[in-house]
């Protein structure tokens, strides 16, 4: 291993990619909480609970696939570039947090919910107001999971020219420089650690001291 060419990859390399890394997770964990919230929420009412299952099963076949073969179907459609990466990695990123938001909702005390019924609460104040809150660390649960899960699928995304860490690791496939495939898996590697621990102590600090597991 050359330290020229782990110095170039590092510091001539490595910015553009990662900034081009982070856009795609941003937008697609974006997106995925935006469709999956309310999703789980109207799952979790119970009015439309039978669906839920039927959902849940329709989303653990999606995540089943291969992220590769969900990026390789997306190309014909949509082409080259980040888009298709996005639309690949948002269909495999949808479960965690529908799962967690149906399980958060569902597990709030039928109690706390008559409780604020009997204060006169509408079931809108109470979905906003009570279970909401109280659901908040699971469903930021499961928002980690799925941001720690895009980030490392999200390097095949280079194999479609939606750029990304992919780019260093697969240039050093490619043209047999250890240096390009350390730097872009290490940043890779620390990233997911970073975004990982940054929400687990989000859902900490949001977590009632009382419910917290220390």
């Amino acid at each position: 291993m050359r330290w020229e060419n782990f110095r170039f990859a590092l510091f001539e390399k490595a910015p553009e990619a990662l900034l081009e890394h982070s856009m795609i997770v941003v937008i697609t964990i974006t997106i995925a909480i935006l469709i999956s919230v309310p999703l789980g929420v109207f799952l979790s009412r119970p009015k439309y609970k039978k669906f839920g299952l039927v959902t849940l099963n329709i989303l653990n076949l999606l995540q089943a696939v291969p992220g590769i073969a969900v990026i390789a179907l997306a190309l014909p459609i949509l082409g080259l570039g980040m888009k298709p990466a996005i639309v690949a990695l948002l269909f495999q990123s949808l479960l965690p947090i529908v799962r967690n938001t149906i399980a958060g909702l569902l597990g709030v005390s039928s109690d706390v919910k008559e409780a604020a019924s009997g204060m006169g609460m509408s079931q809108r104040r109470i979905l906003w107001e009570v279970e909401l809150p109280l659901a908040i660390p699971i469903i930021l649960s499961g928002i980690r999971t799925a941001t720690v899960y895009v980030v490392s699928i999200g390097t095949l995304a280079s194999l479609i020219g939606a750029g990304g860490l992919g780019n260093l690791i697969m240039g050093g496939l490619s043209l047999f420089r250890p240096e390009y495939l350390l730097v872009g898996a290490g940043l890779g590697a620390l990233m997911a650690i970073f975004l990982d621990r940054m929400i687990n102590y989000l859902e900490y600090r949001i977590t009632p001291p009382g419910m917290r597991v220390e």
